[in-house]
């Protein structure tokens, strides 16, 4: 079967892109290397594409009555143009999805699915919507994506834009509406999967070629590089951020999963808040936590076994290189009897080789988020 293609495809693959399929598209994985492009973002820019990232839109006089209901965290506290991070969960706690939530007014938002996710975030959306006034919409090609990640992104894009992004004007996890590059109806939001100064835009899709190439030649100057998967991949892990479909899915609940604190048991009831509540009550049987290696050297595979002497207290759910700390870095669960900083553990890689490393409960990067709030 053929693999469908984002609107830059063909931009892509004339910078000399590696190519890789993810969930049928056909996707940017590295257009120079997965260092270069992670130490760009770290120290520049990087300007990212993700294969299927789409808006679901909801809309109606039920629409925040919805979305209470459906997400953990408490949209009432939203107020326009903020963004919101939150996990929809099913009635036994377990994620269908971590994702951001918009809101443009009191009767009409916006979720930004984990892209695997959007077909079925958008069907369980649409059933709890039966006996509400809300209306649930796959926004599909109808606007494009483009994400500009890194310290130098608000000196690229402020001089193109009619819209005031700085910090005072616009606040980490907040959004506004301008034009960008000449393109009309673009939503610019201070949010990213890089742990930098970033910003995500959405836009009319019939503007991609043009948004792309303006872009690039505004970052030129800067030295801004075109990134790809690889790098996406890298940076977060150097935040910690959860990888849904790895770290986090369906049977992993947010509380174990280090994000106890995106749930708000105190807004009323919400799908999934008994099973959650329990949980809190009696403490979880394992915690996702970051094992930190010495060196580049080697990146274990998820499955792989983590221990402390001849014991198997867990295992790996995903792992990659930290380009910029250095370190190989790995997130998995164990149980909560080793889920503390410092403890030294091993990991079992699939040769049955030993990796010491040392586990880590915050981002080994700018874990006080400095640089996201710049």
């Amino acid at each position: 079967m053929a693999r469908k293609h984002t609107p830059y495809y063909h931009q892509f693959m004339a910078l000399g892109a590696e190519m890789v399929d993810r969930i049928g598209f056909d996707s940017a994985f590295k257009f120079t290397s997965v260092e270069n492009e992670h130490l760009a973002t770290r120290n520049r820019a990087g300007l990212y594409d993700v294969y299927y990232q789409v808006l679901v839109d909801i809309k109606g006089a039920d629409a925040e009555k919805l979305l209470q209901r459906v997400l953990v965290n408490d949209v009432a506290r939203m107020s326009d143009s903020k963004v919101l991070y939150s996990s929809l969960c099913n009635d036994a706690g377990g994620m269908i999805d971590d994702l951001t939530c918009f809101r443009l007014s009191a009767t009409h938002f916006w979720l930004c699915p984990t892209p695997s996710r959007v077909d079925r975030v958008t069907a369980y959306l649409t059933e709890q919507a039966e006996s509400l006034n809300a209306g649930v919409t796959n926004l599909g090609a109808g606007r494009a994506f483009i994400s500009v990640q890194g310290p130098l992104s608000r000196s690229i894009l402020a001089p193109h834009t009619d819209a005031d992004i700085s910090s005072a004007a616009l606040p980490y996890y907040s959004f506004t509406r301008g034009v960008v590059a000449g393109v009309p109806d673009t939503i610019i939001s201070r949010t990213g999967y890089s742990g930098e100064l970033g910003f995500e835009l959405f836009y009319p899709g019939e503007y991609s070629h043009h948004m792309y190439a303006a872009l690039l030649a505004a970052g030129r100057e800067f030295g801004m590089e075109p990134c790809g998967l690889g790098a996406l991949r890298s940076v977060r892990i150097e935040k910690r951020y959860p990888l849904y479909g790895l770290d986090v899915d369906e049977t992993t609940n947010p509380i174990e999963a280090g994000l106890g604190w995106t749930v708000r048991f105190d807004k009323g009831d919400f799908i999934g808040r008994n099973a959650l509540a329990r949980q809190k009550d009696k403490g979880v049987s394992r915690q996702l936590v970051m094992v930190a290696f010495p060196d580049l050297a080697v990146v274990p595979a998820a499955g792989c076994a983590i221990t402390i002497g001849e014991r198997t207290v867990g295992k790996v759910t995903s792992a990659d290189r930290g380009y910029f700390l250095g370190k190989s870095l790995a997130l998995g669960y164990v149980t909560p009897d080793v889920a503390t900083a410092g403890t030294k553990v091993s990991v079992i890689d699939a040769a049955g080789k030993r990796l010491d490393g040392e586990i880590h409960l915050k981002a080994p990067y700018d874990s006080g988020m400095s640089r996201l709030k710049a």
